[in-house]
Parts: structure tokens; sequence; C-alpha cells
């Protein structure tokens, strides 16, 4: 097989969710930048930046070559809340190149992103949810129906982020980012629900155990982020009215993705040690790296805007968890590519 023929199977199996790994590297980026790992956090910025212009790429191929497939993926509860990973993907990356002065490229993520959200929002529920013909659908629920608060969140901190540089629309953005932090505090609690639903009333096989379920921590320590900067923003109706609320709320919420962490790691370790499900890269590893840097971003900010200095301490030293874990998923992520897409397998002897 010649490697147009590799690179071509690839776009046409390429996962919905693969843009978890441009959210990756902008939290552990931003992460790095909090604590003035200036060449480091650059670094992993340019690996992000590049990653999303190819896979922006690679997802327009798909969707004039591969249309089918495609349509498969929205019609499929188990993978079409993957594409909320654009959004999160654009404006994580968004609010990182808000830090080098590129507010305008900032501006035209976010519009984009929340637009993409406004529509994913209602297409994808109808689509894979309530327009499925497969039943019961509540089967296929797993962690990446939590990306979609991810999503919801990650618009309300370029919101609040951009805020500050854009001043003839502070009202607007102010409601924005209370509004869609709204709404993702109550798609969490819907996702909690039926993907607990799913997990008591349905055999739970290891290989069912996937890395996605860490999303439900990290869209927790993204809630706390977008209420951290929401607390910060300058004065309007929508703020004024939610900052306390919000601030207490957000002090709650990251004790709960805390306590979070021992079953998470627990799970893989039944499923891996226990069960020897095979540790080997998929691009859902991602969604372990990013929920990791977002705890760790998420403790640094809180820390801050609160004043809890206790909660700072462990996002910090959290971070370089994520750092190490970002550089081992993509060492891997590189070793597939050059093994499967470019050289290809070795001939059979």
């Amino acid at each position: 097989m010649d490697i147009s023929t590799r690179v071509r199977d690839s776009v046409r199996a390429l996962s919905p969710g693969y843009f978890a790994f441009v959210m990756a590297g902008g939290i552990v980026s931003i992460g790095l930048h909090l604590k003035d790992r200036t060449v480091a956090s650059t670094v992993v910025l340019v690996v992000a930046a590049a990653g999303f212009a190819a896979l922006v790429v690679l997802s327009l191929w798909r969707l004039i070559a591969f249309r089918h497939e495609m349509r498969a993926d929205l019609a499929d509860s188990g993978r079409a809340f993957g594409f909320f990973t654009f959004i999160a993907g654009s404006n994580v990356l968004g609010v990182r190149l808000i830090s080098e002065g590129w507010h305008s490229t900032a501006a035209v993520l976010l519009v984009v992103a929340a637009l993409t959200w406004l529509v994913l929002g209602y297409v994808i529920p109808w689509t894979a949810v309530l327009g499925s013909a497969g039943r019961p659908v509540l089967a296929k629920a797993n962690g990446t129906w939590f990306v979609w608060v991810v999503a919801s969140e990650s618009v309300a901190i370029a919101a609040a982020t951009l805020q500050p540089v854009y001043d003839e629309f502070e009202r607007l953005l102010a409601a924005v980012a209370v509004f869609t932090w709204g709404v993702g505090l109550f798609l969490y609690a819907a996702a909690g629900i039926f993907v607990a639903a799913r997990m008591l009333q349905y055999p739970l096989r290891p290989a069912d155990l996937t890395a996605p379920y860490w999303v439900s921590m990290g869209a927790c320590s993204i809630i706390v982020v977008a209420g951290a900067h929401i607390v910060e923003m300058a004065d309007a109706p929508m703020v004024d009215a939610t900052r306390g609320l919000i601030a207490g709320l957000a002090v709650v919420i990251w004790a709960f993705a805390t306590w979070l962490f021992p079953p998470l790691i627990a799970a893989g370790w039944w499923r891996h040690r226990i069960h020897k499900v095979p540790l080997t890269y998929d691009s859902s590893l991602w969604s372990i790296v990013f929920p990791l840097g977002m705890y760790a971003v998420a403790g640094i900010y809180l820390g801050r805007a609160d004043d809890l200095p206790l909660v700072g301490m462990v996002g910090a030293g959290e971070l370089w968890v994520a750092v190490v874990a970002w550089v081992v998923v993509f060492a891997a992520m590189l070793h597939r590519i050059w093994t499967r897409v470019l050289r290809g397998p070795a001939p059979a002897r």
C-alpha cells in the first residue's frame, strides 16, 4: 500500500475528536505561560497551532471526500460529541494567542467557535440522540458527552479574556461569558446523569472505560477556570448579578474535580493492569492530557482569583504532571504517524 493510499485511509477514519490534541497543547501552553516558562510555553503553542491548521485541512478534506463517514459520525452518539473538540480547541488556542497579542485572531476564533457551538448544540443532540435509529441510545453514552460542556465553557473563557481588549463590546462579551458558563453548568449535570445511568444499567466492560471518561474531570476544571475569569471581569450587569454565586460555585466544583482523580486512576488500573487491555496510542489519549492540564490551570487561576494559595500550589504541581503526559503522548503520536502512515507497516516475511 503506497503512502497516498495510507494518508487517504487515515483521513477517512479521522476521529471527530482529534481536536483534543489542540485542546491539550493549548492548555499546557497556557499553564506554562502562567508559570513564566516562556520558551517551553511557546514551543507547545507552536505545535498546537500547527496541529490546529493541519486538522482543519484534514477535516475539510474529509468533509468533501468522505461525507458518508462524517454523516455516520454525526449519527453515532458514541462519537458525535467529539465534534465539539473543534470548538474547545479553537477557543483554548485563541486564549493563549491573546497572551501573544494576537487579539484579532483570537476574536475570529471565538466568533467561529461560538457560531459552531450554537449550531452543533442543537444538531448533534438531534442527529446522534433523538434522531438516532439505534436503540437504546443510552447504551452508547460515554465520556465524550462531557466535551459539550468543555466547548460551552471555552466560549465563556474566550469571551471573558477578550473583554478588556474590546471595550465597546464589554457588555456583550460579559453576557456571552455568563450565558455559556451557565449553560455549560447545566449540561454537565445532564451529561453526568446520562453517563451514570449508562454505567448502572448496562454491563461495563474493561474496553468500555476509555480515556474520554477523564473529560468528566476536565469539564469540572474548565467550569472553574471560566468562573474565575468571570469573577475577574469588569463590571457589567450580567457579571454583577452572578459574580458572588459563580465564585462560590467555582470552589465547590474544584473540590469535586479533585475528588474525581482517585476513581479515574482506579478505572485505568482496572482496565490496563487487572484486565490487561493494551495501553497503546490512540487519539483519545489526548482526552487525558487535556483534563490534567485543565485541572492545573484551574488551580492556578482559582488560587489567584479567590486568594486560595493552597489551591494554587496544587495547580502548580499538577502542571508538571500534565507537561510530562503531553510529551509522552505527543511522542507516541509521532511514532504512530511514522510507522502507520508515512513509512507503513513492515512487509510480512
